[in-house]
């Protein structure tokens, strides 16, 4: 049996349906999760990991577990309870959603210390281990929709830094393949899409999937930065700034994992917004 945390999120979801698919038995947990958001047969159960207790019925009898990275309460997550308990409940192995930033922001306090922290958590847990590291998600583009379902318009900073955005389907892929296969024990991959590309051609991308132009409005920096403070703390927006605008030769390396764990190349942004263009009509 295999629990997944944040199951109703972006990773979560496509993962949940990936395992149960190929015939696993599956725990959804979430905050608020139903038995209409999950296929047949995936038991849910709702709980809030910064209460691990309430996961102990999730982890009865589990093999194994989708150790989400916490989003926005990943400060007040406490995984070491967590992994106490899906070790007491006879799990061996976790997969952690971590991010690039642990390796390439490791003094930022968002990318850097917490994950960090989750992730030594992780590897001190007992269990054999997979640590997963995304770059940016195709998905952060649905912060675009409302502005390109209303004026056809897409605004944001930076326009020409491009960036190896992945889609999280293929993350999800990923999660599936370390948690169901041997020898991902110890690994912590980093996981990017197969090309660079930036805001603008982004804009463009969702124009051909729409069948007609969406224009790229290039916003300031500052503009961006009192935008971002309306849903965001001032030092993760520091720091999500610094990677789009100024991102490191290691945020810009295409990583060629993808391909040599699920033998095939990782999904373009093209056919990502082919596959979500609904949101944006």
């Amino acid at each position: 049996m295999i629990v997944i945390t944040g199951a109703t999120g972006n990773v979560g979801r496509p993962l949940v349906r990936a395992l149960a698919a190929s015939g696993e038995k599956v725990v959804a947990v979430s905050r608020r999760v139903s038995e209409a958001a999950v296929p047949d047969g995936v038991q849910t159960v709702a709980a809030d990991l910064t209460e691990p207790e309430g996961l102990r019925p999730a982890l009865e009898g589990a093999d194994a577990l989708f150790l989400h990275d916490g989003g926005a309460n990943a400060e007040t997550l406490r995984p070491r309870k967590i992994l106490d308990l899906a070790r007491s409940a006879g799990a061996s192995r976790v997969v952690l959603l971590s991010s690039q930033g642990v390796g390439t922001r490791p003094e930022s306090r968002s990318h850097g210390v917490l994950m960090r922290s989750l992730e030594d958590a992780v590897r001190q847990s007992g269990l054999n281990w997979t640590v997963l590291r995304p770059g940016g998600f195709n998905s952060n583009m649905y912060a675009w929709a409302e502005s390109v379902r209303t004026r056809r318009m897409v605004v944001a900073p930076f326009g020409n830094v491009g960036m190896p955005t992945i889609d999280p389907a293929d993350v999800a892929e990923m999660a599936a393949a370390t948690l169901r296969e041997d020898g991902h024990a110890g690994q912590i991959y980093e996981l990017t899409g197969p090309a660079l590309t930036t805001p603008r051609q982004r804009a463009d991308a969702i124009g051909d999937a729409l069948g007609e132009p969406v224009r790229f409005c290039e916003q300031t920096r500052e503009d961006a930065h009192a935008q971002m403070l309306r849903f965001m703390p001032a030092w993760a927006v520091d720091t999500t700034l610094a990677v789009l605008g100024e991102p490191t030769p290691a945020e810009r390396r295409i990583s060629p994992v993808v391909e040599q764990v699920l033998g095939r190349a990782p999904r373009t942004f093209a056919d990502w917004i082919q596959g979500h263009i609904a949101a944006f009509r």
